[in-house]
């Protein structure tokens, strides 16, 4: 029997909006080029495996209710996975971030909140989902396209001027039709 619950957090769950970010692995990077009309990528690992961290967010539960919302996973009453969403002009649903207790990873919790997620854009009448993953984060990249996702473009500037110069976000897209 699956123990892990997925909901839409709630004033009443709202707490969940300080899941701590933990460290995750850097073992490669998605190498995108667009050589022709069609993004095209390989995976290119690294020597030496990294650990990297997020610096934590400060969610407000008005805001992310107002610009779109949030969903969340319980293992019982643990909060263990979460899912922040934002509906933008475009018509696509920005998942802004997504992150699953070290513990619960790789058991599919993050595929059944962007399953719940498609659900609740398609009734907020969006188009798709949308999302940024960092070149160098394999493990994320990889989710995203096995999700079915696909690359609709490359940011090499993001980073210009900070101390992850040299970094690139790669941009994706789900239609839902």
């Amino acid at each position: 029997m699956n123990r892990i619950r997925i909901e839409l957090i709630t004033e009443a769950t709202k707490d969940c909006l300080q899941l701590p970010n933990e460290t995750f692995y850097l073992f490669g990077e998605l190498v995108v080029t667009k050589p022709n009309d069609t993004w095209e990528y390989q995976e290119k690992y690294f020597d030496e495996i990294k650990e990297k961290i997020f610096p934590e967010e400060n969610y407000s539960f008005a805001k992310i209710d107002q610009d779109g919302f949030a969903i969340v996973a319980f293992d019982h009453d643990i909060c263990v996975g979460l899912a922040v969403f934002e509906i933008e002009w475009n018509k696509y649903c920005y998942l802004s971030d997504l992150k699953v207790n070290q513990k619960y990873r790789r058991s599919g919790i993050s595929k059944d909140m962007l399953d719940l997620a498609m659900t609740i854009s398609k009734e907020k009448n969006c188009k798709g989902l949308s999302t940024i993953a960092q070149s160098y984060n394999l493990a994320a990249n990889k989710f995203y396209l096995k999700y079915g996702f696909e690359i609709g473009g490359l940011n090499n500037k993001s980073y210009h001027f900070t101390s992850e110069r040299g970094n690139s976000d790669i941009y994706y897209y789900l239609d839902f039709e």
